[in-house]
């Protein structure tokens, strides 16, 4: 990705919410289940549809690899996807995964099937994100894997169109990215894969969650013999027509504006089972205050009385940390957050970044070992520094819905995962505008 791509244009005004909300939206499809259901599309073994996959900078990010790799990836006029592998993935080309993590790592796997070298580079933004587990993965597998020593992007790829697979122990305390990546390719290695998790910890369970279900769905079967441990045989991934469902966590800063505006709001297609972390804010908003009910498929968050401080374990859902890090400086007490201390390893250091721009508005948090302390403090108007991060950016626009003044110095940033966030922001306000009149 180049750099123009997440440069700031000029500063955003948050807007503040003078009514009570009362909208009703739709959000795009799941960045998660896009990427891993291209990944399967592409290791399959025929042509296959994703219906409704979300289109954003990280999608199309892993669409181009494919594409490079030897994969018909078509869009049709309806925004599906109809991808149809190749007989072998081609080398000799260099894969700029921008700033997805997802890409960077299941892509990775890819180019050990190939034939040649892979070149995987990134965004300068992204090139510390975690990638030495995987590396000594590979290697451990069988793959040639060149990174200059260092352990990290940029490295070389010397795929020679096999995986030989077998028994890999890995420490996916840093991302469950690791594990999910490594179990997507599995069925495609030449004696299948035994994986172990040596870590204390394991991040974000429901995205290997996902990864097994997606599996599942393409008749692979994962064991699990113990606890962080899988076992996949080596056989055919079934092509099929999927659909991808929407990104509830991308849901997450709609659902908590009606806790910091007051009214409701709700968000159509809501699955009634899902492995997304997004899952989890039906219970955590309402330990938080809000009131949530389901009605013909649809989610409504309504605001309470107020937003009530908590302590909450998020190692199962990271990626919400933000928005409610965002509702807990609104809340009427103290809350923390804790088995987070991954997300320091994200597209910025969330932990350092979240307290930072806080304390820039007035506000008080502080640091833990694995987590973040919020204090709320009547909060001022300012510049909010997204970090390159889009859940930065869409945890000061809430804010800003209820400090006057407040800032978004790269809007943009949110292409990532939701090019759709400013219209479907203002989309909301104009429905609480619109039932007030």
């Amino acid at each position: 990705m180049t750099a123009a791509r997440y440069s700031p244009a000029s500063d955003w005004p948050a807007p503040t919410a003078h009514e009570a909300l009362r909208a009703t939206l739709t959000v795009p499809g799941s960045k998660s289940l896009t990427n891993r259901e291209l990944i399967l599309a592409a290791l399959a073994d025929g042509p296959g549809v994703l219906r409704s996959p979300l289109r954003s900078d990280d999608s199309d990010r892993m669409s181009d690899a494919l594409r490079l790799l030897g994969v018909d990836v078509v869009t049709t006029d309806d925004d599906d996807l109809v991808i149809t592998p190749p007989s072998v993935f081609t080398g000799g080309v260099t894969v700029d995964c921008g700033q997805a993590g997802t890409v960077m790592r299941f892509v990775a796997l890819l180019a050990g099937l190939a034939r040649g070298d892979v070149v995987l580079t990134a965004h300068e933004t992204a090139l510390h994100r975690p990638m030495g587990e995987l590396i000594k993965a590979l290697r451990d597998l069988g793959v040639d894997v060149d990174d200059g020593g260092n352990w990290a992007l940029p490295f070389t790829v010397r795929g020679h169109g096999q995986i030989r697979g077998g028994a890999v122990e890995i420490d996916a305390s840093m991302s469950s990215q690791f594990v999910s990546a490594l179990l997507l390719a599995a069925p495609r290695f030449d004696v299948g894969l035994h994986l172990v998790h040596t870590g204390d910890r394991l991040p974000s369970l429901p995205h290997i969650d996902m990864t097994i279900e997606a599996l599942s769905r393409r008749g692979v079967h994962v064991e699990r013999p113990a606890a962080n441990e899988w076992v996949v045989a080596a056989g055919p991934i079934r092509a099929k027509d999927i659909a991808i469902e929407p990104d509830l966590s991308n849901a997450a800063p709609f659902l908590a504006a009606a806790m910091v505006a007051g009214g409701a709001v709700t968000i159509t297609d809501w699955p009634a089972h899902s492995t997304q972390p997004g899952a989890l804010l039906t219970d955590i908003l309402v330990v938080m205050g809000a009131k949530v009910g389901r009605r013909g498929g649809a989610l409504t968050v309504t605001g309470g009385a107020g937003i009530q401080g908590v302590d909450l374990d998020l190692s199962a859902a990271g990626e919400l940390a933000p928005t409610l890090v965002g509702l807990a400086a609104l809340a009427d007490a103290p809350s923390t957050f804790h088995g987070i201390g991954h997300i320091r390893r994200h597209e910025t250091d969330r932990i350092a970044a979240l307290i930072r721009e806080l304390r820039g508005l007035g506000g008080e948090a502080h640091e833990l070992e694995d987590g973040i302390r919020v204090v709320p403090r009547p909060l001022r108007g300012g510049l909010w520094h997204t970090h390159h991060d889009h859940r930065m950016a869409t945890t000061g626009a809430l804010i800003g819905l209820a400090v006057d003044g407040v800032r978004i110095d790269d809007i943009g940033t949110t292409a990532k995962t939701m090019p759709q966030f400013p219209g479907l922001w203002a989309q909301m306000l104009a429905g609480a505008s619109d039932a007030a009149a």
